[in-house]
């Protein structure tokens, strides 16, 4: 009896550290972090990467300083994307390429191949709400520098003899700086360069680029991999033999 009683007192209070808990993730969700330490900003981040944490809109304010030394020339940021190029590497060593002009690899651009930080030190690293007039202006301006690691990849890709595909969410209104800003930063002898068109406009990335991708399948290109800071640029139908995510914990894409 002594027991059961126990057990009905606790009760409550195990419920309440439930609903706690709940309470907890909802606001994880919302970007609304609490706490200040640096571990509790990298678990938010481990869960942005892994893709467990969703949907959400900014970097919560609290994690902005984190994020922003995560980011920095030398910081951890480089060192992640540089272990990720190595494991893509490592892949591609036990490819045997048909060798018949169809063997394809497919990128990202933004965060892929271009750096934006840039253009997001001016934005608090994400923790201010995207704005497409004032990213448009930066894309304009075709300064954005090249990740290190992924031109290393890139080259390596092509010298393999792979097909390489640029699938990005900019408009086709922006062909041709992109393609400048490619060329500045090093990049050269793509196989093609896919844009949205403006029936596409504003429709979501994990719809737009499976469409894609599927375009390339039935041409009957043989998608060995896939690059992107986005689930959304490797997830879906038509998926890659192998989808490999970069590092990105600025913004999220759906």
């Amino acid at each position: 009896m002594a027991f059961v009683l126990a057990s009905v007192a606790i009760f409550p209070f195990l419920l309440f550290l439930l609903l706690l808990g709940t309470a907890s993730a909802n606001g994880l969700s919302k970007s609304k972090l609490s706490g200040r330490s640096a571990s509790r900003c990298e678990g938010w981040r481990l869960s942005v990467e892994s893709g467990n944490l969703r949907d959400w809109d900014v970097v919560p304010s609290k994690c902005v300083g984190y994020v922003q030394k995560y980011m920095m020339t030398a910081g951890q940021y480089w060192e992640d994307s540089k272990v990720a190029v190595f494991t893509i590497l490592e892949y591609v060593k036990t490819l045997k390429l048909v060798g018949d002009g169809k063997d394809a690899w497919v990128f990202d651009i933004d965060e892929t191949l271009l750096s934006n930080i840039p253009y997001y030190q001016q934005h608090e690293y994400g923790g201010k709400a995207f704005d497409s007039k004032t990213f448009e202006a930066w894309v304009l301006e075709m300064k954005s520098p090249a990740l290190p690691s992924s031109l290393l990849l890139y080259n390596r890709l092509l010298a393999r003899g792979f097909k390489i595909f640029l699938l990005t969410g900019r408009d086709e209104s922006q062909r041709n700086g992109t393609v400048h800003n490619l060329f500045q930063a090093g990049y050269k002898g793509w196989a093609g360069l896919i844009l949205r068109g403006v029936n596409e406009q504003g429709s979501q990335a994990s719809a737009y680029k499976p469409e894609k991708r599927a375009e390339l399948v039935k041409k009957g290109y043989r998608l060995w991999g896939s690059v992107g800071d986005q689930w959304s640029d490797l997830s879906g139908p038509y998926e890659a033999s192998r989808s490999f995510k970069l590092p990105n914990p600025m913004y999220y894409i759906s």
